[in-house]
């Protein structure tokens, strides 16, 4: 018999337990069963499968390899249960479905608004959920099945061959600093210039710190070495704000700031462009909702185009 017809949901909540855990009588406690019982089904599951999907240590479990394989489908399960619980309540309610969109700050200044506007008047009674962070760290929960679609920088090594993407549009990035500050006394900002400030950056392997990395080496320049690094937009507009720092920021992001007249792009030309693309899983069956908000995100960024 095929030990996958032996799985219950509760056996989910087992293997993933012991994944939080790591700890059998923690696992058991919380599970409200006792150690004998949890120890004789993981036992029994690994006997059926096959394989080690624990360690076993004095200070507790360890997942395998083949344990973490098998934790990440678990994983998978419960997010799409957690998905169809959330689905059914916003039907239940009146709505006509629910859209999880993970943005980065790349996107979250107009076109991931935009294009949430443009499905609400498409499908009026659409709920819609927006989470923003990095892009690491929302593709990992697209692949989980926590999100529907993210929109941000284009890094292609932070997905897997079950996630489809498609670019949506290249801009440059900029160097940014608040409104009044010194630079802009000047005729022509130069490198030199720039490097006499402290910079605030997004952390490295991040895809805008990536395009600005690669600007710096075009012009043959390193950043200064007492940068503040941080993920964080907000913060790092309220530095600038409140300092003479510099930063970066995608085009877009840039010129939503200074219509804010939080800062003003420094005219020092960057070689460096930034990819904007969103991504979906490659699922077969996804919720109409999902499809017309990928839509409307294509729509609002040929509308975006034309405008300039």
């Amino acid at each position: 018999m095929d030990w996958t017809h032996r799985l219950r949901l509760r056996n989910l909540q087992m293997l993933l337990s012991l994944a939080q855990t790591r700890n059998i009588s923690h696992s058991a406690a919380a599970l409200n069963t006792t150690q004998p019982a949890l120890s004789k089904w993981l036992r029994e599951l690994e006997d059926d499968i096959g394989l080690p999907l624990f360690e076993r240590h004095a200070r507790g479990l360890r997942p395998t390899t083949y344990g973490e394989a098998l934790i990440a489908h678990a994983r998978r399960i419960e997010a799409q249960l957690d998905r169809a619980h959330s689905e059914m309540e916003a039907m239940r309610e009146g709505g006509s479905g629910q859209v999880l969109i993970g943005t980065s700050g790349a996107s979250a200044p107009d076109t991931v608004p935009l294009a949430m506007l443009a499905l609400l008047k498409r499908m009026p009674q659409a709920r819609i959920r927006v989470v923003e962070s990095t892009m690491d760290q929302l593709i990992e929960r697209l692949e989980r099945g926590d999100l529907d679609i993210v929109v941000g920088r284009s890094a292609p090594e932070l997905h897997d061959r079950a996630i489809r993407s498609e670019a949506l549009y290249l801009e440059p990035i900029h160097f940014v600093a608040r409104p009044h500050h010194p630079l802009f006394e000047k005729p022509e900002a130069g490198w030199d210039d720039v490097l006499a400030y402290r910079w605030v950056l997004w952390p490295k392997g991040t895809p805008i710190r990536n395009a600005l990395d690669a600007a710096l080496a075009a012009a043959g320049r390193d950043a200064r070495a007492d940068y503040v690094e941080s993920n964080s937009a907000t913060l790092n507009v309220t530095l600038l704000a409140h300092s003479d720092m510099v930063g970066v920021a995608s085009h877009r992001a840039a010129m939503r700031l200074v219509n804010m007249n939080a800062v003003r792009i420094v005219p020092l030309r960057l070689s460096g462009f930034g990819s904007v693309a969103m991504y979906w899983r490659n699922d077969t069956l996804r919720p109409a909702a999902v499809d017309m908000a990928l839509d409307c995100l294509r729509e609002v960024v040929r509308e975006q185009s034309g405008d300039r």
